[in-house]
Protein backbone atom coordinates (compact mmCIF):
# COMPACT_ATOMS: atom_id res chain seq x y z
CA UNK A 1 0.00 0.00 0.00
CA UNK A 2 2.70 2.47 1.02
CA UNK A 3 4.44 1.90 -2.52
CA UNK A 4 0.87 2.40 -3.89
CA UNK A 5 0.21 5.71 -1.98
CA UNK A 6 4.16 7.01 -3.12
CA UNK A 7 3.51 6.18 -6.68
CA UNK A 8 0.05 8.03 -7.03
CA UNK A 9 1.12 10.96 -4.72
CA UNK A 10 4.50 11.08 -6.51
CA UNK A 11 2.57 11.27 -10.09
CA UNK A 12 0.37 13.70 -9.00
CA UNK A 13 3.02 15.45 -7.76
CA UNK A 14 5.09 15.35 -10.85
CA UNK A 15 1.98 16.66 -12.56
CA UNK A 16 1.51 19.60 -10.78
CA UNK A 17 5.36 20.58 -10.05
CA UNK A 18 8.52 22.36 -11.79
CA UNK A 19 11.80 20.44 -10.83
CA UNK A 20 12.90 24.26 -11.64
CA UNK A 21 11.96 26.76 -9.58
CA UNK A 22 15.45 27.87 -7.91
CA UNK A 23 14.68 24.63 -5.57
CA UNK A 24 16.16 21.94 -4.53
CA UNK A 25 13.09 20.40 -3.88
CA UNK A 26 10.11 20.01 -6.19
CA UNK A 27 8.56 23.69 -6.75
CA UNK A 28 4.99 23.59 -7.08
CA UNK A 29 4.85 26.07 -10.02
CA UNK A 30 2.16 28.03 -9.72
CA UNK A 31 2.53 28.14 -5.84
CA UNK A 32 -1.25 26.90 -4.15
CA UNK A 33 -2.27 28.52 -1.69
CA UNK A 34 -3.54 26.47 1.18
CA UNK A 35 -6.60 26.49 3.63
CA UNK A 36 -6.07 26.69 7.22
CA UNK A 37 -6.57 24.32 9.95
CA UNK A 38 -6.97 24.39 13.58
CA UNK A 39 -5.74 22.18 16.18
CA UNK A 40 -6.14 21.80 19.51
CA UNK A 41 -2.52 21.33 21.32
CA UNK A 42 -2.01 19.01 24.50
CA UNK A 43 -2.73 21.90 26.49
CA UNK A 44 -5.78 23.23 25.53
CA UNK A 45 -4.75 26.03 23.20
CA UNK A 46 -5.16 26.01 19.30
CA UNK A 47 -2.70 25.72 16.50
CA UNK A 48 -3.33 26.84 13.30
CA UNK A 49 -1.76 26.57 9.99
CA UNK A 50 -2.63 29.99 9.10
CA UNK A 51 0.31 31.83 7.72
CA UNK A 52 2.87 34.66 9.93
CA UNK A 53 4.71 36.98 8.34
CA UNK A 54 8.24 36.06 7.89
CA UNK A 55 8.09 32.37 9.07
CA UNK A 56 7.82 29.50 6.69
CA UNK A 57 6.27 26.13 7.57
CA UNK A 58 7.68 22.99 7.06
CA UNK A 59 4.53 20.02 7.10
CA UNK A 60 4.81 16.25 7.24
CA UNK A 61 2.10 13.82 7.97
CA UNK A 62 2.94 10.58 9.85
CA UNK A 63 2.02 8.93 13.20
CA UNK A 64 3.79 7.99 16.58
CA UNK A 65 4.09 4.06 16.14
CA UNK A 66 5.86 4.48 12.01
CA UNK A 67 8.90 2.23 11.68
CA UNK A 68 11.12 3.68 9.96
CA UNK A 69 9.95 7.25 7.54
CA UNK A 70 8.57 9.44 10.53
CA UNK A 71 11.71 9.06 12.34
CA UNK A 72 13.66 9.49 9.60
CA UNK A 73 12.39 12.55 8.57
CA UNK A 74 11.85 14.16 12.05
CA UNK A 75 15.75 12.86 12.75
CA UNK A 76 16.51 14.93 8.83
CA UNK A 77 14.64 17.90 10.19
CA UNK A 78 16.90 18.68 13.73
CA UNK A 79 19.54 18.03 10.84
CA UNK A 80 18.04 21.31 8.90
CA UNK A 81 17.28 23.45 11.91
CA UNK A 82 20.94 23.01 13.34
CA UNK A 83 22.08 23.87 9.87
CA UNK A 84 19.91 26.81 9.97
CA UNK A 85 21.25 28.24 13.55
CA UNK A 86 19.33 31.17 14.51
CA UNK A 87 17.65 31.18 10.81
CA UNK A 88 15.59 28.39 12.33
CA UNK A 89 13.49 30.48 14.61
CA UNK A 90 11.47 31.76 11.23
CA UNK A 91 10.32 28.13 10.32
CA UNK A 92 7.69 26.34 12.25
CA UNK A 93 8.22 22.39 11.48
CA UNK A 94 5.00 20.63 12.16
CA UNK A 95 4.31 16.64 12.28
CA UNK A 96 0.33 16.05 11.60
CA UNK A 97 -0.51 12.79 12.78
CA UNK A 98 -2.40 10.56 10.44
CA UNK A 99 -3.77 7.96 13.26
CA UNK A 100 -5.66 10.43 15.48
CA UNK A 101 -7.43 7.41 17.13
CA UNK A 102 -3.89 6.19 18.50
CA UNK A 103 -1.91 9.75 18.41
CA UNK A 104 -3.69 12.09 20.56
CA UNK A 105 -2.55 15.78 20.98
CA UNK A 106 -0.09 15.06 23.56
CA UNK A 107 0.97 12.30 22.12
CA UNK A 108 1.49 13.81 18.76
CA UNK A 109 3.01 16.98 20.41
CA UNK A 110 5.27 14.93 23.02
CA UNK A 111 6.78 12.68 19.50
CA UNK A 112 7.57 15.74 17.92
CA UNK A 113 9.72 17.26 20.95
CA UNK A 114 11.66 14.13 21.32
CA UNK A 115 13.31 14.99 17.91
CA UNK A 116 13.38 19.30 18.76
CA UNK A 117 11.67 21.11 21.39
CA UNK A 118 10.59 23.64 18.74
CA UNK A 119 8.90 21.22 16.74
CA UNK A 120 4.89 20.94 16.35
CA UNK A 121 3.00 17.72 16.95
CA UNK A 122 -0.83 18.19 16.30
CA UNK A 123 -3.59 15.52 16.47
CA UNK A 124 -7.02 16.59 15.01
CA UNK A 125 -10.42 15.09 15.15
CA UNK A 126 -11.37 12.80 11.80
CA UNK A 127 -12.74 15.28 10.10
CA UNK A 128 -10.20 17.87 10.36
CA UNK A 129 -7.68 15.22 9.54
CA UNK A 130 -9.02 14.09 6.71
CA UNK A 131 -9.72 17.62 4.85
CA UNK A 132 -5.99 18.49 5.78
CA UNK A 133 -4.62 15.58 4.15
CA UNK A 134 -6.91 15.92 1.26
CA UNK A 135 -5.63 19.51 0.69
CA UNK A 136 -2.43 18.44 0.71
CA UNK A 137 -2.79 15.31 -1.30
CA UNK A 138 -2.07 12.94 1.24
CA UNK A 139 -3.19 9.40 1.48
CA UNK A 140 -3.20 6.59 4.16
CA UNK A 141 -4.44 3.45 5.18
CA UNK A 142 -4.52 1.14 7.96
CA UNK A 143 -2.56 -1.92 7.39
CA UNK A 144 -2.60 -5.27 10.15
CA UNK A 145 0.35 -5.65 12.16
CA UNK A 146 1.59 -7.64 15.16
CA UNK A 147 0.42 -8.05 18.40
CA UNK A 148 4.03 -6.05 19.12
CA UNK A 149 2.98 -3.38 16.87
CA UNK A 150 -0.59 -2.94 16.25
CA UNK A 151 -2.03 -1.86 13.43
CA UNK A 152 0.16 0.21 10.76
CA UNK A 153 -0.73 2.92 8.98
CA UNK A 154 0.79 3.56 5.27
CA UNK A 155 0.76 6.79 4.06
CA UNK A 156 2.14 9.25 1.83
CA UNK A 157 5.98 10.73 2.79
CA UNK A 158 6.68 13.78 1.37
CA UNK A 159 7.42 17.02 2.99
CA UNK A 160 6.00 19.95 2.34
CA UNK A 161 7.25 23.86 2.05
CA UNK A 162 4.52 26.88 2.47
CA UNK A 163 5.62 29.93 2.40
CA UNK A 164 4.60 32.90 4.80
CA UNK A 165 1.84 33.81 2.97
CA UNK A 166 0.11 30.57 3.31
CA UNK A 167 1.29 28.95 -0.29
CA UNK A 168 2.85 25.64 -0.86
CA UNK A 169 6.06 26.24 -2.91
CA UNK A 170 8.10 22.93 -2.87
CA UNK A 171 7.76 19.33 -2.06
CA UNK A 172 10.41 16.58 -0.38
CA UNK A 173 9.95 13.39 -1.14
CA UNK A 174 11.20 10.66 0.97
CA UNK A 175 14.63 10.26 0.38
CA UNK A 176 16.21 13.69 -0.83
CA UNK A 177 18.57 15.13 1.39
CA UNK A 178 18.00 16.82 4.41
CA UNK A 179 20.46 19.27 2.85
CA UNK A 180 18.28 19.71 -0.25
CA UNK A 181 15.16 21.16 2.21
CA UNK A 182 18.66 23.15 4.47
CA UNK A 183 18.97 24.84 1.27
CA UNK A 184 15.81 26.00 0.07
CA UNK A 185 14.85 27.44 3.47
CA UNK A 186 17.95 29.23 3.85
CA UNK A 187 17.19 30.76 0.34
CA UNK A 188 13.62 31.93 1.47
CA UNK A 189 14.76 32.84 4.57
Amino acid sequence: MRRCCALLVGAVSLAACDLGGGFKGMAVDPPRAMPVFAFTRADGSTFRTSPEPGRLIVLFFGYTHCPDVCPTTLADWKRVRAKLGDEAKAVRFVFVTVDPDRDTPAVAERYARMYDVSFEGVSGDAITTSRMMDAFGVAAAREPGTNATGYLVSHSSQVFLVDSHGRLVALYPFGTGWDALAADLEQLL
